[in-house]
């Protein structure tokens, strides 16, 4: 299963929608902070992420984005923030 590294980034106006959100994008980060997040994912993953925050949304109040990020450049990282590291498991549930 070939993974790639994908930024989430999302802008959601409810506070429970806003917690929801936060806890799905919590089973697929590897890190990340605030509304944007590094996810390592398969394609199966990434559809299934979309699939769940889909849910989760209101399209016409909120917005989320995911964009792959190309997997050749060295992530580069200032002050305490640390490098994504992709885990050799991704637990959901």
């Amino acid at each position: 299963m070939a993974r790639e590294l994908y930024l989430a980034a999302y802008d959601i106006r409810h506070p429970k929608r806003l917690y929801r959100m936060l806890q799905i994008l919590k089973d697929y980060a590897s890190g990340g902070q605030k509304s944007a997040f590094e996810c390592y994912l398969s394609n199966h993953e990434r559809k299934e992420l979309m699939h769940r925050v889909g849910q989760v949304m209101d399209v016409e109040e909120d917005a989320f984005m995911v964009i792959r990020l190309r997997h050749r450049e060295e992530v580069e990282t200032l002050g305490i923030a640390v490098k994504p590291v992709d885990e050799l498991y991704t637990y959901l549930g």
